[in-house]
């Protein structure tokens, strides 16, 4: 089908992330013109069911009038200021207090800034300040681990732990160790538990601290459920397992909440539903349910004490963004937070999971589907040639791509990451709906299953 004309200029003119640049004159982009509730529509007025929240993060739909109109009089009164030499703007003291109260961890300050890859950016140049502030200049490296995703600036796609985000950019740089991916169902051993799982996954840690020197090792950084990396959700016992070891070895525990933060897993952060004890938080997204980009860096005391004293020796303190602490989006996060509390959104998460979490369970049966993992109102099925042997498909093949392709047909919208669907809704969707995703979901699957048999898929 040629591309319209709206697609045509989009193809000569956009840089698109994540897409096969050499196929999108074939494939044409889905060029986007409104949203309301769960749904977005085309520039040809079709619509499509929105199973990802655009990506994790539009917490609270499309079209949400009270934040539309925050955003409005926000923009009315200061469209913009900043932070820098000492300068003060209300939204940004007023989400910062509210984040302070909402956090699991003890607070002392709250640094913006634009994304979560600037935010978690932030945090190892905070926690190399804070060690040279202690006089230890070479506990330095940070311990991500295989499949996370942490961002794309140098360091944060460092930190993450996949091929794509690496390959011919020369990454990742020094200072950065990646541990194992905690993920039961593709990297234990035959007949090893859970628990026995994640006693290994520790000792592993412990043996990687100690071979690299624990007077070397500065941090480690974890999301709660490992979102880009395929909804990969930790095994029992895990983070109950590697906190003691991080502990003993005085290294910092960075808890990454841009995708799990703000009522994803059915409690504000992701570190108290899967019982994380960390020292500091990343967060972005669902804190503005995506209305304007903001991140923020929650900084503990004794960070803070580190700046303080740093500060006076240097005389300033040089780090910081231009958009950090942007009037308009500190004014949606306060609004999008004030919404989440006052319609209770974090009781509707709780209230639709046996709906979403039954949907999932039907999709096990489904002769593609290999393993179905889910938190709260976000999961992943994995796509396998194989069900016995867990065998994969062929990468190049891109089965769970083709699968988002006859999805968007039937008029849904799923990610594809690997050979993981993965889906998470906007929090604000109805059982209803939950079952039109997953109609069009199992139809799609469906569809796939005849594909793969027609290409033989099965046996390359």
């Amino acid at each position: 089908m040629p591309l319209t004309n709206v697609q045509a200029r989009d193809v000569e003119a956009v840089v698109h992330p994540y897409t096969p640049l050499n196929r999108l004159r074939e494939i044409g982009p889905l060029v986007l013109e409104r949203g309301r509730g769960v749904f977005v529509y085309d520039t040809q007025g079709r619509e499509y069911i929105e199973g990802m929240a655009g990506l994790w993060c539009a917490g609270l739909g499309f079209g949400d009038e009270e934040l539309a109109e925050a955003g409005a009089e926000q923009l009315r009164k200061l469209p913009y200021y900043h932070l820098f030499g000492a300068k003060g703007m209300e939204p940004a003291i007023e989400l910062a207090e509210k984040l302070k109260e909402l956090a699991p961890i003890d607070v002392a300050r709250v640094f913006f800034c634009s994304s979560g890859s600037e935010a978690n950016d932030t945090q190892v140049k905070l926690v190399w300040y804070y060690n040279n502030a202690l006089g230890r200049p070479n506990k330095k490296k940070i311990i991500s681990r295989v499949k996370a995703y942490h961002g794309v600036t140098v360091m944060t796609a460092s930190l993450t732990g996949l091929p794509n985000n690496h390959i011919d950019f020369d990454l990742p740089v020094d200072r950065v160790l990646h541990a194992d991916c905690p993920h039961h169902y593709r990297f234990s051993e035959p007949g090893e538990t859970e628990t026995e799982f994640s006693a290994r996954l520790a000792a592993n840690l412990r043996a990687l601290i100690e071979r690299e020197g624990p007077e070397t090792i500065a941090a480690f950084i974890a999301e709660p459920v490992m979102g880009a990396g395929g909804v990969i959700v930790p095994p029992a016992g895990y983070f109950e397992a590697i906190q003691p070891i991080l502990a003993e070895h005085d290294i910092l525990f960075i808890d990454d909440e841009v995708i799990c933060g703000f009522g994803r897993t059915g409690n504000w952060f992701g570190a108290e539903t899967l019982g994380m004890k960390p020292d500091t938080m990343s967060v972005a997204k669902q804190m503005t349910s995506a209305y304007a980009p903001l991140g923020a860096v929650l900084v503990p005391p004794f960070y803070y004490e580190a700046l303080e004293a740093q500060s006076a020796k240097i005389g300033l303190f040089g780090h910081g963004f231009t958009y950090g602490g942007h009037p308009l989006g500190c004014a949606l996060g306060v609004k999008a937070i004030e919404i989440y509390q006052k319609r209770d959104i974090l009781g509707h998460v709780r209230s639709v999971l046996p709906k979403f979490d039954e949907r999932l369970a039907r999709l096990s049966g489904h002769p593609l589907v290999g393993e179905v993992r889910s938190k709260g109102l976000v999961a992943g099925v994995e796509l396998v040639a194989d069900l016995a042997s867990k065998r994969a498909f062929p990468p190049k093949a891109g089965v769970a791509n083709k699968c988002m392709a006859f999805l968007q047909e039937r008029g849904a919208i799923l990610r594809a990451i690997g050979d993981t669907i993965a889906i998470c809704p906007p929090m604000v969707i109805t059982e209803a709906e939950l079952d039109l995703l997953f109609d069009r979901l199992e139809q799609a699957l469906d569809d796939t299953e005849g594909w793969v048999a027609r290409e033989g898929l099965r046996s390359a």
